[in-house]
């Protein structure tokens, strides 16, 4: 079903802060835009065979009311209510076939239930049983018109766009950098929790996309050579320049099978959170101090003498935290290799753990509500929306570079003569 986006517009005061409530709106907005099409189009199927003497049908669509303000949880939204027109009258003398919305009454200028609208429409709105759920929560329990089939044809449309995406051509796409990393969670009378991977890539403009997204057991080299090999198999044949993740060894054993020339760099989040785990709290502040200055240093030299003096400052007391630390040594100094606009972005598995604390943030609130196909369609619905906010690479212009096959000393690139004689 095509979404007609000028039936409803947000206009909030000031500007939005918060990227979780931003991602709900949007969710909301195109879950309410869907609920509306579909309304009016059950409503018109129920009369598709009434017909004109002259052969029309009778009841057809008919544009949109005016706009007006209905006040819900998240502030005034401006709606258009879709309108129809009967053919008939004034050619016979029956009744006036009207369409009153139960999602949009005539006169309504309140939600029934505005604080459970947001989070009931976007987070229990995919499953069939769950919509009926959430229209509910606006229309009240003893609303009409909320068949089976008309809420089926409200989610088949996210069902529809997941299949196309996990289908999608990647014959034409190219990849510069990637980020990888997997988020469990536990569905409703689900023996175990599964594991959705995900993959988000850097195009050489610049700009971050989802790439890869997969529903698996547990984040082993099985799931991720899955993952992998349909990325290549629809086209996907050349190699990222980098990958950065945390240590999930299965991601590593698999990224080496399938695009063997692509370079590790390890999470420096996931790093130093595992390198304190290691040390008492109270060296906490310390400990991650002497961390900052090792992934902060002007060059690898610096980062090199900062690891070496870590080591030797802890090694006799905390040895597990420095093997921790040095046995990841050259992946978690893979960044200097490139340019250095694009250190912050190469340093850390950020673009997706945002994404995830998002999802856990979700998944948590709708606890015992989640279906394995609710949870999948909903992550997936989370993450595209929130792709749209992702900012691009800093340092665009340095992506060329990159593909080219410049190489890059402490974030600076040779030039041409130095780097055709290596």
């Amino acid at each position: 079903m095509k979404e007609d986006n000028s039936i409803i517009r947000l206009r909030q005061p000031g500007s939005v802060e918060d990227p979780l409530t931003e991602i709900a709106r949007e969710g909301a907005r195109r879950m309410l835009v869907t609920a509306l099409e579909a309304e009016i189009e059950a409503f018109l199927e129920g009369f598709v065979e009434e017909r004109l003497a002259d052969g029309r049908q009778r009841v057809v669509r008919h544009g949109h009311g005016p706009e007006r303000k209905v006040q819900t949880g998240i502030g005034a939204l401006e709606l258009r209510r879709p309108k129809i027109r009967d053919r008939a009258v004034g050619v016979s003398t029956g009744e006036k076939i009207r369409l009153t919305s139960h999602i949009l009454p005539r006169w309504a200028r309140r939600s029934r239930s505005p604080d459970a609208l947001l989070p009931v429409l976007y987070l229990r709105g995919i499953s069939t049983g769950d919509f009926q759920d959430a229209l509910s929560a606006l229309l009240g329990p003893d609303a009409p018109n909320l068949s089976p089939g008309v809420i089926a044809r409200l989610t088949a449309g996210w069902e529809q766009d997941y299949e196309r995406w996990q289908h999608r051509d990647l014959s034409a796409r190219r990849y510069v950098y990637v980020w990888a990393d997997g988020v469990y969670l536990q569905a409703r009378m689900e023996p175990e929790a599964e594991c959705i991977l995900v993959v988000i890539g850097a195009t050489p403009e610049g700009k971050k996309e989802l790439v890869g997204f997969y529903v698996g057991r547990r984040e082993s080299a099985q799931s991720w050579r899955e993952l992998l090999i349909d990325l290549k198999a629809r086209g996907l044949a050349v190699a990222p320049e980098v990958a950065v993740g945390d240590g999930a060894l299965g991601f590593w054993k698999a990224l080496d099978e399938v695009f063997p020339g692509t370079h590790h760099q390890r999470c420096w989040v996931h790093k130093t959170s595992n390198v304190l785990n290691k040390f008492p709290k109270s060296m906490a502040p310390t400990v991650k101090s002497d961390l900052r200055d090792i992934w902060q240093a002007e060059t690898r030299g610096d980062a090199e003498t900062a690891m070496d003096v870590f080591a030797e400052k802890y090694g006799a007391k905390y040895a597990n935290a420095v093997a921790c630390l040095t046995k990841d040594r050259e992946a978690l100094l893979a960044f200097f290799d490139y340019p250095a606009e694009h250190w912050d972005h190469l340093r850390t598995a950020n673009p997706i753990e945002s994404v995830f604390a998002t999802v856990r943030h979700r998944t948590v609130r709708t606890k015992g509500a989640l279906s394995q196909k609710t949870a999948k369609l909903m992550v997936f619905t989370l993450v595209r929306a929130a792709s749209k906010k992702w900012r691009r690479l800093m340092g665009a212009n340095q992506l060329p570079l990159v593909v080219d096959g410049i190489k890059f000393i402490d974030g600076v690139a040779t030039n041409d003569a130095e780097n055709r004689a290596a």
